[in-house]
């Protein structure tokens, strides 16, 4: 298999991120035109209707505080009224347009996690009070394990800035360097890449 030669820094943050390059590659631009509709449509759908539900949120965050956050026991109910609001709107429009959606989509987990915890800490196992909530969050659990899908911003600005990350990396002579293999399939999808696969 024929591989290319990045260096790298022995352990830096910009260095780990090189070497995990083919991952990162392949996490975002892994499906097919098929899945990446489908993965696109997910997005649009969860994104767009749990912008609805942040914004609720936001418009009277004291009334949500004490309805929900209070019932969990939590230390300044209003606060984390306001972070379950503004992670259910910056979270939406992050998996709207597929840029950082790893965030988005781990933002909008956590916050279904709570209110499933919160709606089984309350009304018990009720499949009409859990409904909503397990779909939002397994759809959006989904787009964390599975990835945005070729049709997002993070597949479009990845290979170019790992290009500019290796480039960086190559740059520094000073550096103790070692030796990174990339194949040569994942270094070409990098420049270009085919959406239609």
């Amino acid at each position: 298999m024929a591989t290319l030669s990045l260096r790298s820094q022995p352990w830096t943050p910009l260095s780990r991120l090189s070497s995990m390059a083919p991952a990162l590659l392949a996490y975002l631009q892994r499906p097919g035109f098929l899945g990446s509709t489908g993965l696109l449509l997910l997005r649009l759908s969860i994104g767009v209707m749990m912008i609805h539900h942040g914004q609720e949120k936001l418009a009277d965050p004291l009334q949500f505080a004490n309805t929900y956050v209070a019932s969990l026991h939590l230390p300044f109910p209003l606060f984390f009224a306001y972070v379950a609001g503004l992670s259910e709107v910056i979270g939406s429009w992050l998996v709207i347009l597929g840029l950082l959606t790893p965030l988005g989509a781990l933002a909008l987990s956590s916050t279904m996690a709570m209110a499933a915890y919160q709606h089984i800490l309350t009304a018990g196992l009720n499949i009409y009070v859990l409904e909503l909530v397990v779909l939002y969050l397994g759809g959006s659990l989904a787009l964390l394990l599975i990835g945005p899908g070729r049709f997002s911003f993070d597949a479009g600005m990845a290979p170019e800035a790992l290009a500019a990350l290796a480039a960086t990396n190559s740059a520094d002579p000073d550096a103790e360097t070692e030796e990174l293999a990339i194949p040569a399939e994942l270094a070409m999808a990098a420049v270009a890449v085919d959406p239609l696969r």
